[in-house]
């Protein structure tokens, strides 16, 4: 059966995945994915991006944020140049950006500092982000809140049912990768199941979170096939239902269709 799936998050523009590029654009393809998120951790990686889109720019949407666990990489001067390129409408998104007490790399306050000023940009630029959460569920919840309206995707979600209904209300959406498959993964599909299928989207996360049977390679867009077929299990939907409604919620969140 033909359809085409997003891959909305996914890192091809890292070092290890974008040495072998073609590879990886062409992997995808044979596997249904017809666009693909490529989210960016730095400028290195956006001006790989950039160039994939210029030589494909059907199947390429480009987000780009300061993740919390690096945040002591990043000067005023790059703050700077980040809303620089919202301005000019080089995004369709921002981020992923957000909150991770799981690692103490820099200190939880300076990780709410950079993640606000990053929602600040958000909504005076009108431009859904990418939230990454671990560890961290109530300070994220709470400075959305905050800053509200605003919109976007909990990217790779692992949460509770309840903490999804928050950030709905929130104006988000839920966004399942590779641990939706894995064998000992009892609460994400579950919650899944609850949720509604016109909120949620599917990623990879690649190069990380390969899904299963393929755990132990690694990741990359294509196998965003496994985790789509996964979730049309839980939801008891054909694939070609799924893969409309999964456009749907990207043409409605990213093009406002």
């Amino acid at each position: 059966m033909d359809y085409t799936l997003t891959d909305t998050h996914c890192h091809i523009t890292c070092d290890d995945l974008f040495e072998r590029i073609d590879d990886v654009i062409e992997n995808a393809k044979r596997h249904h994915v017809g666009r693909m998120l490529i989210v960016c951790t730095n400028f290195k990686e956006f001006e790989r991006a950039k160039s994939l889109k210029k030589q494909h720019p059907a199947i390429f949407d480009i987000a780009l944020g300061f993740h919390p666990n690096d945040l002591y990489k990043f000067e005023e001067k790059d703050y700077v140049r980040l809303e620089s390129l919202l301005q000019h409408h080089e995004l369709c998104a921002l981020g992923e950006i957000g909150l991770d007490y799981h690692w103490d790399d820099v200190k939880r306050e300076d990780q709410i500092k950079g993640f606000i000023r990053q929602l600040e940009m958000a909504k005076k630029y009108h431009i859904p982000i990418l939230i990454h959460m671990r560890e961290a569920t109530k300070d994220t919840l709470d400075i959305l809140k905050e800053h509200r309206p605003l919109q976007g995707i909990f990217h790779c979600y692992s949460g509770s049912y309840e903490t999804a209904v928050e950030a709905m209300k929130l104006g988000f959406y839920i966004s399942y990768g590779g641990p939706l498959t894995f064998k000992n993964s009892r609460g994400a599909p579950e919650v899944a199941e609850k949720l509604s299928v016109d909120r949620l989207f599917i990623e990879t996360d690649s190069p990380y979170l390969t899904p299963h049977p393929h755990r132990g390679k690694q990741n990359e867009p294509m196998y965003v096939e496994v985790t789509f077929q996964r979730l049309c299990e839980i939801k008891g939907m054909s694939e070609a239902e799924l893969a409309e409604q999964l456009e749907r919620n990207y043409q409605r969140l990213f093009y406002n269709t």
